[in-house]
């Protein structure tokens, strides 16, 4: 039986201070399987993969390769053994180009000289034959985040791998790239590869995966035939308890307006010339969740900078409960009425080396509560911060005293969401709020936000998810190319219309 699987990871522990990420975890995969690795944020998933990557030891356990006990010290161990990994947050050189990332590591050389001819050919047939256009020739830093996923997936075919691990791989991408990217997992499974797809999207593992390993807070919870279950029965093993799929909300009661946008044009940062938000216009009053649906980099960004105050605007007016903003600085908005919770919560949203009860008073350390006479109160930021983690169910090795950075990226997203509505501004915008968050994480914060909705807020939603601005927004607002192409009542559109605005289909076809 054991010459069945091609990797067996048996009874694996893994520890941290405070926790056991992995606590007697076994997976087992078949040669030319897709294998979905299903649980929540901070279940152990990743640690597993760091573990099978050669990226972390374990205290104890084992690994086989077709029924041979093998040690993976380190990441050039697993790409011996043919294992690749495409990480959740990309390990790429920003200054380098896409061959030279491609290549980096695994370069063949002859007489001390690189042979980028070669390379160059191989890629190039590699890019041909699996449909992954890529520019080799551009800065990864100029490239869009579906490039640089597709420059790290030919990383992998480039060295021959043939386990193949995605570690999250949607979680930054756009609906059609996240389908062409299964069709390409689907293409290297029929070819004899065998793939481990790490996700919380139980639409992609239905869709894609033959069989599904579930973890739940470290432990292994058990593995199932796709085809002999549905999403309910998936997300119950993964929250060990039956989960809502859909959003329960009554009929907003719209009030007075709190954000007035007029004629907004925001400078494109790489084109001063061409703007990147084209005399935009709108409001949202209270009590209503307005949603701005785009695909990425269409100006939502720079829109939420503008509007946050983390750039400049270069023409029009943005008014905050009657007060003119346009120019008023980042705290004097926060102050006024804005709790922002950002698109990069690395780098906007937290200081990963600071503790996470400093980072839930980043904001508010400098209130009476928090200081006195110009010393910082520990304890009342401790307990704060104690009952913030407590409410929004934020998990972490060392409570508040843990260092953001060692955290899961879900928890760290909850920490980020339970400061920003605690602080119970008027206007709450909410940037892709739940990206990278599993089911049972993102129906606490849907219902978090529908019940801010309703004690009267404004909320102004930026997401990517065409589910997430359907299933919350009492109104959407589409954006093409900077510029708001239509508005829309969900109960009235759907998201294939939705998609057509999106892509700049339905301007066209209007304007012919």
């Amino acid at each position: 039986m054991d010459n069945d699987y091609i990797i067996e990871m048996l009874n694996i522990t893994k520890e941290f201070p405070g926790i056991k990420a992995n606590d007697n975890v076994t997976l087992r995969l078949r040669k030319g399987e897709i294998h979905a690795l299903l649980g929540e944020n901070g279940a152990g998933k990743s640690t597993l993969m760091s573990v099978l990557f050669g990226l972390y030891e374990p205290e104890k356990g084992e690994i086989r390769k077709n029924g041979k006990t093998v040690r993976i010290k380190n990441p050039n161990d697993a790409t011996k053994l043919g294992i690749g990994m495409v990480h959740q947050h990309f390990k790429l050189i920003d200054v380098f180009t896409v061959l030279d990332n491609i290549i980096l590591g695994a370069e063949t050389t002859a007489f001390g000289f690189l042979k980028r001819k070669e390379a160059k050919e191989k890629i190039l047939s590699l890019s041909e034959k699996y449909g992954l256009k890529v520019a080799l020739d551009d800065r990864v830093e100029n490239i869009s985040v579906g490039m640089q996923q597709r420059t790290e997936i030919l990383k992998m075919l480039y060295r021959e791998n043939e386990i193949l691990i995605f570690d999250e791989p949607t979680a930054v991408l756009t609906h059609g790239e996240t389908l062409e990217l299964m069709n390409t997992m689907r293409s290297f499974a029929a070819e004899g590869k065998t793939i481990l797809f790490i996700t919380h999207k139980l639409d992609e593992i239905m869709a894609v995966s033959s069989r599904v390993t579930v973890m739940r807070k470290g432990k292994y919870i058990g593995t199932v035939n796709t085809k002999d279950v549905d999403k309910h029965i998936l997300s119950e093993m993964m929250v060990g308890r039956p989960v809502q799929m859909t959003v329960n909300k009554s009929e907003a009661k719209v009030g007075k307006t709190v954000l007035e946008v007029s004629n907004l044009t925001v400078a494109s940062e790489l084109n001063k010339n061409k703007p990147s938000v084209n005399n935009v216009s709108f409001s949202v009053k209270e009590g209503e969740i307005v949603s701005i649906a785009g695909i990425d980099g269409n100006g939502q960004t720079e829109l939420v900078y503008a509007l946050t105050g983390l750039t400049g605007a270069k023409s029009g007016k943005i008014s905050l409960l009657g007060e003119d903003i346009t120019h008023a600085s980042v705290r004097h908005r926060n102050e006024l009425g804005i709790a922002h919770i950002p698109e990069d919560r690395h780098k906007h949203g937290l200081v990963l080396d600071f503790t996470l009860q400093d980072n839930c008073v980043l904001l508010t350390y400098f209130k009476n509560e928090f200081q006195g006479k110009g010393f910082i109160k520990k304890e009342s930021i401790r307990e704060y911060a104690e009952s913030l983690i407590e409410r929004y169910d934020v998990r972490s090795g060392e409570g508040a005293s843990t260092i953001t950075r060692s955290m899961s990226g879900g928890n760290q997203q909850k920490a980020i969401i339970g400061r920003e509505i605690d602080r119970d501004k008027a206007l709450i915008i909410a940037v892709q709020p739940t990206r990278g968050l599993d089911v049972g994480a993102i129906e606490n914060i849907h219902s978090a936000l529908i019940k801010e909705r309703d004690k009267g807020k404004a909320i102004l939603l930026v997401s990517l998810e065409l589910d997430e601005v359907m299933n919350l927004s009492d109104r959407i607002l589409v954006i093409h190319e900077g510029v708001i192409g239509g508005e829309f009542d969900p109960k009235k559109t759907t998201v294939a219309e939705l998609g057509l605005y999106m892509a700049g289909e339905k301007e066209k076809r209007n304007a012919e």
